[in-house]
């Protein structure tokens, strides 16, 4: 099982912007799709983007479509998402996740492996 430490997260006004990194251990990384999910106080976590083992195909929830980007970078284990235009509908905590399958823009079906999460907090 793959271990991911999510860093990154912070506190920033309404129109800011951060990205958020998630390292991955594990020689197996680079054949895994990846992806973020987030949950705000009081709802279930929810989907927000995953990227496919090369790179070459994302797919983002409706929401963040045109503000967030997520990226991956094999050599150094790690996938990043770039968060812009950020709302305070964004706050929330966010969790990188490891061998996803079956995902599309409403989520995914199988979800391998967690991180901790690291809280993001938009201000108005």
């Amino acid at each position: 099982q793959v271990q991911l430490v999510e860093s990154g997260g912070g506190s920033v006004q309404a129109g800011g912007s951060l990205r958020l990194s998630c390292a991955a251990s594990g020689r197996t990384f680079s054949s895994y799709v990846m992806g973020w999910f987030r949950q705000a106080p009081g709802k279930e976590r929810e989907f927000v983007a995953a990227i496919s083992w090369t790179g070459g195909s994302t797919h983002y929830a409706d929401p963040v479509k045109g503000r967030f980007t997520i990226s991956r970078d094999n050599a150094k284990n790690t996938v990043y998402l770039q968060v812009n235009s950020l709302k305070p509908e964004d706050t929330a905590v966010y969790y990188c996740a490891a061998d996803l399958s079956g995902c599309s823009g409403y989520g995914c079906h199988y979800i391998g492996s967690w991180g901790q999460g690291t809280q993001v907090t938009v201000s108005s």
